[in-house]
């Protein structure tokens, strides 16, 4: 079946008409090209960037004389307005004006006063578009960081709650050692902390002022790019001019610290998803933060810590897209990047969503300590300890392990703990062992005789917590 043929855009219905700003250009898009081209289903969201970098270009241009101070009035008034239109959604945004920026530039234009034609002075929409971009990473990484901390706030909160609780701790999802649940749940602070920290240090190289750049070479006009970045709110003016229009590094390292926080809420869901089944039980979840079953009444579904671990996938995605799009790029600006935002917005905003719904599942969970005693004595989780014990007493530690595997299997086929064997069956295995082995076995026992900084034991949670109290105070 042959393809239907586009058709024609009305001639005069872009911005009005489009013919006066496409240079050597004679004919306008058709409507398929149109809305090929056009970014405003996802740079709309731009729109309060594009109105602040106006507003101070424009001061930048009055401070050296490009405009008059009347002239920036009417510039500012009329942003201004254009702002209240848009915040109203009573801007209109045809398909053909490409992008928000042209929208924006477009309705200043045909509003009183002609001023409006010369805010584009000394300015390209490419540092335009790169400054606005700048300027929306910047508040993304922050707002990332506040929402990281809120949700350490409740982690810890949980772990000052119920922290001193002793449950399993898992290698190879298997029982390994006992430790404190407060142990655990700061372990997931802990990453966080890490990508609080990584989004910190990207928002330094993110503060970097575009503007001035032009197209790609800069200007021959007097543009004072220091004030722009201050009035603004950078710390430094970028360099270079070809680099500021097409460097996007920027937005692939916060594409990057979005999946590496995906990827730490997707472990810390899984673990919970985990312990809140009926095999561990280990954690019991709010009803608000499950579902029940269309079919099963007795169900109650962790939804929403498994849509945490899947929003995952999408913010590894939009790293690998991002990555993909500007792998091939020459110098300096291709209209490939207008792609950028659909990849940087699409990371940003569900690990915006899942942090929020994160920190309402830890502030509201609760640690079944009644469950997770009955069992704690499965497992063996003293074993290590009583290997110790025996290096204490001056075994090898390859001996003591030998040594406590042997007791291990004949308390298996026992059916019992070893802190139930009696001593003569445990001084067959070796005659170092004294009555005063039954303080190093058992769960509660061993917890209790963590040495090390950062161990899991209840003096190193309750320093842990006085860290972060302060820390996120």
């Amino acid at each position: 079946m042959a393809a239907k043929k586009a058709k024609p855009g009305p001639a005069g219905k872009t911005l009005g008409s489009k013919k006066s700003w496409q240079g050597r250009l004679t004919a306008d898009a058709d409507a398929a090209t149109a809305e090929f081209v056009s970014s405003l289903d996802v740079d709309r969201a731009m729109w309060k960037y594009d109105i602040i970098g106006s507003i101070m270009h424009a001061q930048m241009l009055s401070e050296v004389g490009i405009l008059t101070k009347r002239e920036l009035a009417t510039i500012r008034r009329g942003l201004m307005s254009i702002a209240d239109d848009i915040g109203a959604d009573k801007l209109d945004m045809p398909v053909e004006l490409e992008d928000i920026h042209m929208v924006i530039e477009k309705a200043l234009i045909v509003r009183p006063g002609a001023a409006g034609a010369k805010l584009h002075t000394g300015r390209s929409r490419n540092d335009q578009v790169a400054l606005d971009l700048r300027m929306w990473a910047r508040d993304a990484a922050y707002d990332l960081v506040q929402g990281i901390v809120e949700l350490q706030r409740a982690l810890v909160g949980l772990a000052e709650r119920q922290g001193e609780i002793v449950m399993p701790a898992y290698t190879h999802l298997q029982r390994a050692q006992p430790i404190l649940a407060g142990h655990a749940v700061l372990a997931y602070v802990e990453m966080l902390q890490r990508d609080a920290d990584r989004l910190a240090d990207a928002r330094r190289r993110i503060n970097v002022c575009p503007l001035g750049s032009g197209a790609v070479a800069g200007t021959s006009l007097p543009l004072d790019r220091n004030r722009s970045a201050k009035l603004l709110g950078f710390d430094s003016v970028a360099r270079n001019s070809i680099d500021a229009t097409s460097d996007r590094d920027f937005l692939a390292e916060l594409c990057f610290a979005c999946a590496t926080l995906a990827v730490h809420l997707s472990r810390w869901a899984e673990d919970w998803v985990i312990y809140s089944s009926t095999e561990f039980g280990f954690i019991e979840l709010h009803d608000a933060y499950c579902t029940s079953s269309s079919m099963m009444p007795q169900k109650k579904n962790p939804d929403t810590l498994e849509l945490i671990r899947g929003k995952a996938a999408t913010a590894i995605a939009q790293l690998v897209g991002m990555l993909t799009l500007l792998k091939g790029l020459p110098l300096a600006y291709n209209r490939d990047l207008q792609d950028d935002k659909r990849f940087a917005l699409a990371a940003v905003r569900p690990m915006m969503q899942s942090l929020a719904v994160a920190a309402g599942i830890a502030g509201t969970a609760r640690f079944r300590a009644e469950h997770i005693a009955e069992t704690l004595d499965a497992g063996y989780l003293d074993a290590t300890a009583l290997a110790e014990y025996l290096v204490g007493k001056g075994v090898p530690f390859r001996q003591a392990h030998h040594i406590v595997g042997s007791l291990v299997a004949r308390a298996a086929a026992a059916g019992k703990p070893l802190a139930k064997l009696p001593l003569d069956e445990l001084r067959a295995a070796s005659d170092l062992i004294g009555p005063d082995v039954y303080k190093h076995l058992g769960a509660a026992n061993v917890v209790k005789r963590y040495a090390p900084q950062g161990a899991a034991g209840p003096k190193q949670l309750r320093r842990q917590l006085n860290f972060w109290r302060k820390k996120l105070a």
